[in-house]
């Protein structure tokens, strides 16, 4: 069986199933590969949905939001490939959540967050899950700021979901009050939960495991043949 570094307390654990490790690079739904956003020299997130009071919030005054928090984890990509021990340095979603809640009055019974990227990218997570201690808003990879590739300005690390829930280039927050495909739609999972194998919602994760695994190198060719 494969084995990793443990993301919580530095041991050896091993890959979820079905999982093997690769290195980061740029990667998602294939339609998605020329969309190589610029970064706006005064990132703003904008808030919206099922809220009273929508409004803009600069990048930065999230990111100020204290206390700041480094985190190692794996990141899982759907497609049975796994980055280990990536090193996130940002807000926690909760410590953002909370700042946003004042500002805009979500319904009381929105559940859902849907998390947009400057490239038109857009996924749903249950809010309890972006609510989770180890979801960050993260503005620094490895230390230092994150470049394009990997998501800049500021982009959505959510370790327990497969990788299409960690949103790169976050532009907007809309809070729901039921579940949207998004832009994986039908191939997507509500939650995505790499712990239940969570790959989409209409088969068991294993039997998506050899499709993905197939996919896997064309998609790879198609981000590389825009990123060489």
């Amino acid at each position: 069986m494969p084995l990793t570094e443990g993301s919580s307390a530095g041991g050896v654990r091993p890959l979820p199933p079905g999982q093997q490790v690769a290195p980061l690079r740029r990667f998602g739904l294939p339609w998605f590969a020329s969309r190589v956003p610029a970064p706006p020299v005064a990132p703003v997130i904008t808030v919206g949905g099922m809220v009273r009071r929508p409004t803009q919030v600069p990048v930065a005054e999230l990111m100020a939001l204290g206390p700041r928090r480094d985190l190692v984890a794996d990141l899982h990509c759907v497609t049975t490939w796994t980055a280990t021990g990536l090193r996130w340095g940002g807000t926690p979603f909760a410590t953002v959540h909370l700042h946003l809640a004042d500002l805009v009055h979500p319904h009381p019974r929105a559940h859902w967050i849907a998390v947009t990227g400057l490239d038109g990218y857009r996924a749903c997570l249950r809010l309890d899950d972006a609510l989770a201690d180890d979801v960050l808003l993260a503005d620094t990879f490895g230390g230092a700021p994150l470049t394009g590739p990997v998501g800049a300005p500021v982009r959505l690390v959510a370790p327990r979901q497969y990788g299409y829930k960690s949103v790169r280039h976050v532009c907007a927050i809309d809070y729901l009050l039921d579940h949207e495909g998004g832009s994986a739609g039908w191939l997507g999972h509500p939650r995505a939960r790499v712990g239940r194998e969570e790959r989409s919602r209409f088969l068991p994760g294993r039997v998506w495991r050899p499709v993905w695994r197939w996919a896997q190198p064309r998609v790879r060719r198609a981000f590389h043949a825009v990123d060489r």
